[in-house]
């Protein structure tokens, strides 16, 4: 191997000179090598009972040749044979490949590539140049004297900066290169638009059924999947909610995502997503369906009569349990649907109102028998707990966070409580439930930011000295497709410095988000913005975040307090830390509350402290950072 594949850099930002976000953390992908820890083999998941395969022209099963189905094929995932030695830089590029819904495979062995090609069946070959035994020029003659492989793309990867190197690459039947270092989004782009037009010499169907009278254009489909793109399932959600349509939208959740991704790695993890929504889809059809999140789907059934709302629930859900999909090597699992749903003809203001009124049914049916649930209009919960906020009035507390080595930097963890009209305090605990469940937490989330900027900018005026504060947000607001600009626009109005404000991530919320959040931050990050990570907890789905958020902070769980009075806890805060310093985070130890947890904390190389010892939490933003003690 000559180089290896880099992290991507960002756009220019002095506090972030490198995108993490494609940079993987030491020993991630030992999670699905075959030299990783054996894992215990399962084929189902909890709570389902095992199902036999289904039976060939069964909802949810290929189609049996010649069988004369209504519904068009499926076009069938890309499929990538990777050649290459290196066992990291094949893996990279095999995760990289499958995140981008194709099919990929590894073959490590020169003399092997034409055994795993006719296995295989790939629509292309990437290629290292150099090759132990046999270098890739020559495997390229081998591959090309048989007729059957003549047309077969063939793609090297390459360090070699001759370029008469990379003419003779050409010259022995390569159809392109790619120079070393590749960018991700260069590899994808590269692949699948070479495998694009080789497939369009003999063309394949995909999902392309649709609403009624729809119109849809190649933009309306994802070229790699096939599926619907969520934008053009979003627009037919927001024409039938304006037309007031019959018809009913449908929030299907994957069961257990957090332990298939634990499980299996998060490349196969992304491989069974992708083949699970290739089923619902085939199910639906003709109602479009595509993918809203990590592991969430949206179908927009337009036109569905309301007496059959639950039985085309209870079909997704029933038919999916059925089939078995590959998973890891030769083992299989069935998923589990979650499905909500709600009629379209309910008067939503809006698609966003719509879509949360389907994920709602989604979290009660996560706790029923057959977990599929009906969203109930009114009398609601919702309402109940709107009526709990109303007449209440946001107050803001602050707690300091003071750097171990000293510093005049002024800044402040934000927390909230509501006023009730008779005194009565309601704390956060008590009012985040009840805004998630009524609907009102983007509201409130959004008081809360706007109530910090406002802050900032009076300190700036007031020429007090830079005030930094890290304020906590939800999923459902940070995901909302225009949380970015509405934050960079609140910054904006107010002029100012986007580095004094820190979107706080709790750990729970961004292993279930996490690409969604990816998303969401790369505007304000490259803005100047800047995220912590917090209630830290080690394991391989927390650590590999520290790569895929652009994060500059991160606070460790309450329990390493305790560090102080535990040899274990100690050893396992100082690798935590080690591990924060390598990708260049600054480390938060919170509840500190005696010295000897704070000791504790500096021994283990901890950058803040936050806790009762150096305040407790209030309404004063008058701490003394400069002569602060520890």
């Amino acid at each position: 191997m000559s180089a290896p594949l880099p992290p991507h850099p960002s756009s220019s930002s002095p506090a972030r000179p490198v995108l993490r976000a494609e940079t993987p953390p030491p020993h991630y992908w030992r999670r699905w090598t075959e030299d990783a820890p054996d894992l215990q083999a399962a084929s189902t998941l909890e709570g389902d009972p095992p199902a036999p395969p289904p039976s060939p022209g069964a909802p949810g099963a290929p189609a049996a040749p010649g069988s004369g189905s209504d519904q068009p094929p499926l076009e069938s995932p890309y499929r990538v044979l990777i050649v290459e030695d290196d066992r990291p830089q094949a893996l990279f590029a095999q995760s990289v490949l499958h995140g981008a819904g194709m099919l990929a495979e590894v073959e490590m062995d020169a003399e092997k590539v034409i055994d795993s090609i006719q296995r295989f069946v790939p629509d292309l070959l990437l290629m290292d140049l150099h090759l132990p035994g046999r270098d890739g020029m020559a495997l390229t003659k081998a591959i090309r004297e048989r007729p059957e492989y003549l047309d077969l793309p063939i793609v090297f990867l390459t360090g070699d900066p001759d370029p008469e190197k990379q003419y003779e690459v050409l010259d022995n039947g390569a159809d392109d290169f790619l120079s070393k270092p590749v960018r991700p989004r260069h590899l994808i782009a590269a692949v699948s638009n070479r495998i694009r037009r080789m497939r369009q010499r003999s063309p394949v169907q995909v999902i392309a059924s649709t609403a009624p009278d729809a119109v849809q254009t190649p933009q309306d489909l994802n070229t790699d999947t096939g599926l619907h793109t969520r934008s053009y399932v979003q627009q037919q959600l927001a024409s039938a909610l304006e037309e007031h349509a019959e018809g009913g939208l449908f929030f299907i959740e994957i069961a257990g995502a957090l332990g298939l991704r634990e499980r299996y790695g998060y490349a196969n993890y992304e491989q069974l997503l992708v083949q699970a929504a290739r089923q619902l889809s085939a199910l639906a059809a003709p109602q479009p369906l595509a993918r809203l999140n990590d592991n969430s789907f949206l179908v927009v059934a337009r036109g569905l009569p309301r007496e059959a709302l639950e039985g085309f629930a209870r079909l997704l859900h029933d038919q999916l349990a059925k089939v078995l999909l590959p998973v890891r090597g030769t083992e299989t699992i069935q998923l589990r649907a979650i499905i909500g749903y709600t009629e379209l003809n309910l008067g939503f203001a809006s698609r966003e109102a719509a879509i949360e009124a389907a994920e709602q049914a989604t979290i009660r049916a996560r706790s029923l028998p057959g977990h599929v649930a009906a969203h109930v209009p009114a009398p609601s919960a919702s309402e109940q707990a709107r009526a709990a906020l109303d007449g209440t009035t946001l107050e803001l507390l602050f707690q300091p966070i003071v750097s171990v080595a000293g510093g005049d930097q002024a800044q402040f963890q934000v927390l909230m409580r509501l006023r009730q009209a008779d005194g009565t305090l309601l704390s956060a605990a008590q009012v985040v439930p009840a805004a998630e469940l009524s609907g009102d937490i983007i509201d409130l989330d959004r008081q809360i930011v706007g109530r910090a900027l406002d802050l900032i900018a009076r300190r700036q005026v007031e020429g007090a000295g830079g005030l930094r504060l890290f304020v906590s947000q939800s999923p459902r607001t940070l995901t909302r497709p225009d949380a970015a600009d509405w934050l960079l626009g609140q910054i904006s109005r107010r002029g100012i410095e986007p580095s004094s404000l820190v979107i706080d991530i709790r750990l729970s919320d961004a292993l279930i988000h996490t690409m969604a959040l990816r998303d969401f931050a790369q505007a304000p990050m490259q803005a100047g913005v800047q995220f912590c990570l917090s209630q830290f907890e080690p394991g391989a789905e927390a650590e590999a975040l520290l790569s895929l958020l652009p994060l500059s902070y991160l606070r460790v769980s309450s329990r390493f307090a305790g560090a102080h009075t535990d040899a274990a806890l100690r050893g396992q805060l100082r690798t935590t830390i080690d591990l924060a310093h390598r990708q260049n985070l600054l480390v938060i130890g919170q509840q500190i509350e005696d010295p000897q947890a704070a000791a504790a904390m500096w021994m283990g190389g901890v950058d803040f402290i936050q806790g009762n010892l150096v305040q407790g939490v209030g309404e004063d933003l008058g701490f003394d950072f400069h002569n602060a003690v520890l």
